[in-house]
């Protein structure tokens, strides 16, 4: 190769290289005299700061929070992202630009365990998103359909309520957790099922490993060009699990068919109304028509079974946890329902809205413990600017919900307190 053309080679290159490092560095300059960015705290190379979540994220966020504010930014590996820790920022994003948000960023054990994503939680949000919203709001969570069903909570509670009283009598020890489970997970299996628990397989256990799995920190979800080396081994956690699931809802789906062959007039449960619907259209916002497939019907029902089991269940323990370590709660709640019930019959569903301090007691406990203390995240639609900050499209979106409810400029002083009465006038 002779002397010129090396120089000439030589000269491209360094003038390649130097266009693009004046353009990075001028890029740069100008974004940031343009784009105010909310304070994030140091990053480093490649992970930037996920070294810093620990193994209680939700505790970290709100430590950072009050150095950084409640807009926070971080760089989680290749994802930016916001931190919200107050109230105030929560409706801004929340309610103001609810829209700008409504989106869920892609998650890999989502993404195989939810059926692509099918169902309501981690759907993003499009037109098909909100049609099988309305389905679900329509055919299965309406008023009427939750009412025809009080009667499945009032057997299984009145049977928890005969166990413990019996348990009591002898002196038994009771593992009320276990107990509070099992009767939340029955309602569940009546209501959207039809039936109690299988003998041949566990669900429950199957689900709660796959939202577990679906929570778990995932390297790949962070850095995406790591997902081919499952260095975690979740991906392959994930499909086995999803396989089973699969498997055991393929069953059901298939015992209620065979069912509604035999009986035409048995009473419909959530999944004899999916069924009733399979292969119909149902209008996406003017565009193609949806045809619901069993896919879809199966991404569906283990929604609702996650969102039922797990979250009522915690909710309860926590409750019960609070009131037996504050007897002065204990005893006003007693207080309540014996002079709004008395004690010759037990509490209906009826009685529900004349028992305010329970309904404190209530929001207290989800006050302080919510069951998802980052809630589900979210992720920008477009380029958006909050509060003078700049949020550029596909920032993911997390509200830090254990923070706000903390949060001692909202709640006062006694933030960590469990205090029912601060819900005396509601706001």
């Amino acid at each position: 190769m002779s002397f010129a053309v090396t120089t000439t080679i030589f000269a491209f290159l360094l003038f390649t290289f130097t266009y693009f490092l004046f353009k990075l560095f001028l890029h740069s300059k100008q974004k940031t005299i343009i784009h105010k960015k909310p304070p994030c705290p140091p990053t480093l190379p490649i992970i930037g700061n996920l070294h810093i979540l620990g193994k209680l994220p939700h505790r970290t966020l709100q430590s950072l929070s009050k150095k950084y504010g409640p807009i926070m930014s971080l760089q989680l590996g290749q994802v930016p992202t916001i931190v919200i820790s107050s109230s105030k920022a929560a409706e801004s994003f929340l309610k103001t630009h609810d829209i700008v948000f409504a989106n869920r960023p892609k998650l890999i054990g989502a993404e195989i365990i939810s059926y692509g994503c099918k169902g309501l939680a981690f759907s993003k949000y499009d037109p098909y998103w909100r049609s099988v919203k309305k389905l679900c709001t329509l055919k299965l969570l309406s008023a009427s359909k939750v009412e025809k069903s009080g009667p499945i909570r009032t057997e299984e509670l009145g049977i928890l309520v005969n166990t413990l009283k019996k348990a009591s009598l002898v002196g038994e020890v009771v593992n009320v957790s276990e107990i509070v489970e099992n009767v939340i997970e029955d309602i569940v299996y009546k209501m959207i099922l039809g039936r109690g628990k299988y003998e041949q397989f566990d669900l429950k256990k199957l689900v709660q490993e796959g939202l577990a799995l679906i929570g778990a920190f995932n390297l790949a979800d962070y850095v995406p060009w790591l997902g081919i080396f499952d260095l975690q081994g979740l991906t392959k956690s994930c499909k086995k699990v999803s396989k089973a699931i699969d498997e055991q809802l393929e069953v059901i789906l298939t015992e209620h068919e065979q069912a509604a062959n035999v009986n035409k007039t048995h009473h419909k449960d959530f999944v004899d109304i999916l069924l009733s619907i399979m292969h119909q259209t149902i209008d996406v916002e003017g565009e193609q028509n949806l045809v619901i497939d069993r896919t879809n019907i199966k991404a569906i029902l283990l929604d609702m079974i996650v969102a039922a089991i797990d979250t009522s269940a915690t909710s309860i323990e926590w409750a019960l946890s609070e009131l037996l370590r504050h007897p002065r709660v204990m005893k006003k709640l007693q207080d309540e329902i014996q002079n709004e019930v008395g004690n010759k019959r037990k509490i209906e569903e009826k009685d529900m809205k004349k028992l305010n301090y329970l309904d404190m007691v209530v929001d207290e406990t989800l006050r302080l413990y919510p069951v998802a203390p980052l809630l589900v995240p979210r992720e920008s639609r477009e380029s958006t600017i909050i509060d003078g900050y700049f949020i550029k499209e596909k920032t993911r979106l997390i509200v830090n919900a254990w923070a706000i409810g903390r949060d001692p400029n909202v709640w006062s002083e006694n933030a960590e307190e469990f205090y029912p009465e601060r819900f005396i006038e509601k706001n």
